[in-house]
């Protein structure tokens, strides 16, 4: 989760400086490793940030709440978010991978119905150990973006991260699909781009989102977040 938190906090700063702001991780899991996490990043930023870990298993819930602390809680709760203030963030992994694709927008405006003006929802998969991650970002309008994220020394083409796109895109990485387009556009740049390859695989993708942006591709970051490993498309490059 290291990499949807970096993101996070880099593209969304502005917003979670100010105030105390409410962060949700929806779905902890057996361990409340995620949103320790997400406390501890988050408080760096803004020392009067607060982060509330849901779940819906109520044993896991008192399991977590051996890690609580001042502006660190857990709750019982599910998609709709019972806090008692509409958070800024909500958070959620590896979560909507038990639905069928066709539940996800009602699942996402539910989501997205309780957050506080201006608040993000960041819905994605990542994998075991988080070298692979996809999330999209919503606000009150629905999906905005797209981001794909890698270690890159576990990369042999950008297409492998097709398999950690979000629910609402995973089975859509066939022809015809504006998904499947990016990715052929993602590995043919990669292909391309064997003249820097001595350089390191960082400048390697960089080549490959400098050339996708002036290609055309609706690229929204910049160099600076390519450096990572990632790469953020507006919503519209990938919709169904």
């Amino acid at each position: 989760m290291r990499r949807v938190d970096r993101w996070l906090l880099a593209s969304h700063a502005s917003a979670l400086r100010h105030g105390s702001p409410l962060l949700v991780d929806l779905g902890f899991g057996a361990a409340p490793v995620t949103t320790v996490e997400l406390f501890e990043r988050v408080r760096a930023l803004n020392p009067r940030a607060r982060v509330t870990g849901l779940e819906i298993d109520p044993e896991r819930v008192r399991e977590a709440s051996r890690a609580a602390r001042e502006g660190l809680s857990f709750a019982h709760g599910g998609f709709e978010v019972p806090t008692a203030e509409r958070p800024a963030v909500i958070r959620l992994f590896n979560v909507l991978r038990q639905y069928q694709e066709a539940d996800v927008p009602e699942i996402w405006e539910r989501l997205t119905s309780r957050l506080a003006p201006g608040g993000l929802v960041v819905e994605g998969t990542c994998d075991e150990l988080g070298r692979r991650a996809a999330w999209v970002g919503l606000d009150a309008s629905g999906p905005r973006t797209l981001t794909l994220a890698t270690q890159l020394a576990s990369l042999e083409a950008p297409s492998d991260l097709a398999e950690r796109l979000p629910k609402a895109l995973i089975h859509r990485n066939v022809p015809g699909e504006r998904v499947h387009a990016l990715f052929k556009a993602m590995d043919a740049e990669w292909a391309a781009s064997t003249a820097v390859a001595p350089f390191g695989l960082r400048q390697r993708w960089r080549f490959m989102a400098a050339r996708l942006k002036a290609a055309g591709w609706a690229v929204l970051d910049d160099d600076h977040r390519w450096r990572q490993g990632e790469l953020t498309f507006a919503w519209e490059a990938v919709a169904p």
